[in-house]
């Protein structure tokens, strides 16, 4: 169980989860109704377009879910480990992530549909980052996961067995973050399309130098 969350768990997973629901929302509202924070609903229309014999489709499908695969494989080799653990070389991959969305904005504003390749790598990356936290799954991405771990928390409640509620306090702020990330996402796209994009990777640019002053401030005060 959850003793004691640390407030950077707290916000660095809102912020997450924020930045993955503002990806999705403008995916959802851009790219045909694809999901790119996760690829459940990719891989349904890649069945689809099986189904209709749909080549074109089908090839820029695989594409999306291989992007997805890439940027996840950086993560495990910059990052090396799914546990959430300080010290370890999350401003790196963050600051890869802005990158992909800075160019996946680029790309988009130029009609080139490379702009969602690099918007999947970077969701992709950001879902291999994070895993658990003291037994707790912690997913940013998506929240399918997190909504049933609430139900089977709540089963357990009823049946009258001890619930973590520090674990159900750290699900409640990641989807919240993920609602407020969505609606962010709506309202920067419907006022300045795709160059809403822009936010997503200020902020993921943001969250790797506040981590990387964060740990010189640990390390200062373990020599002091």
């Amino acid at each position: 169980m959850i003793n004691k969350l640390p407030k950077w768990v707290e916000v660095g997973g809102f912020l997450l989860a924020l930045n993955a629901g503002f990806i999705n929302a403008v995916g959802l509202l851009a790219f045909k109704h694809q999901a790119v924070s996760h690829l459940t609903g990719t891989t349904t229309f890649l069945s689809l377009a099986i189904a209709n014999s749909n080549t074109q489709e089908i090839v820029h499908l695989l594409l999306i879910m291989a992007s997805f695969i890439i940027g996840a494989a950086y993560s495990g080799l910059v990052i090396g480990n799914t546990a959430l653990k300080l010290g370890r070389r999350y401003s790196l991959a963050l600051m890869t992530e802005s990158i992909l969305l800075f160019m996946s904005m680029y790309m988009l504003n130029h009609d080139s549909l490379l702009g969602q390749f690099f918007a999947s790598a970077a969701c992709g990356l950001q879902n291999a980052m994070t895993s658990t936290y003291s037994g707790a799954v912690v997913r940013t991405t998506h929240v399918s996961g997190l909504f049933t771990d609430l139900g089977v928390a709540l089963g357990l409640w009823f049946r009258g067995q001890k619930t973590d509620s520090r674990r159900i306090v750290l699900y409640c702020i990641l989807i919240s973050g993920f609602i407020v990330g969505g609606v962010a996402g709506s309202l920067l796209f419907a006022e300045f399309m795709f160059s809403a994009i822009l936010a997503p990777c200020i902020l993921t640019a943001f969250i790797a130098v506040s981590y990387w002053v964060f740990l010189k401030n640990q390390v200062r005060r373990k020599i002091g």
